[in-house]
């Protein structure tokens, strides 16, 4: 459980971080793949391509560092993804369980009191056989 909520805490710093990955991603394949992406804009659409799992804008990487780059931003993608819907899920889970732990205390609240009912009523019972056999 603690792990979805220190999912949802990290994507405070996840996705600033993405969006300079793109934007750094983007010099890099301007750089690098200089017969495919042809601008440091479209560089930048590259790299949020990837990085939203979509795919290659205007085709695959030739060099190995294009290819180098396109692979870590596509992992980073799909680390920001898994992250987002773990941090989405939890939203759920938690009211999922808060629901369940305000029945699980209702009943213990009944238990409790059923179980004081019967004490006092055991504890009738024997100072009624106390005094029955203190008359006989």
């Amino acid at each position: 459980m603690r792990s979805l909520f220190a999912a949802r805490r990290s994507l405070r710093y996840l996705v600033p971080t993405a969006a300079l990955v793109v934007l750094l991603a983007g010099g890099g394949f301007a750089a690098l793949e200089t017969d495919t992406v042809e601008s440091y804009w479209e560089g930048v659409w590259w790299a949020l391509s990837l990085m939203t799992t979509v795919g290659f804008a205007n085709g695959a990487p030739h060099s190995l560092l294009g290819k180098m780059l396109a692979g870590a931003v596509m992992i980073f993608g799909f680390v920001l993804l898994a992250l987002t819907t773990a941090a989405i899920a939890s939203l759920f889970v938690r009211e999922d369980e808060e629901s369940d732990k305000a029945r699980l205390q209702a009943f213990e609240r009944n238990v409790m009191a059923e179980l004081r009912q019967l004490h006092g009523r055991l504890d009738r019972i024997e100072t009624q056989l106390q005094s029955q056999k203190r008359v006989n």
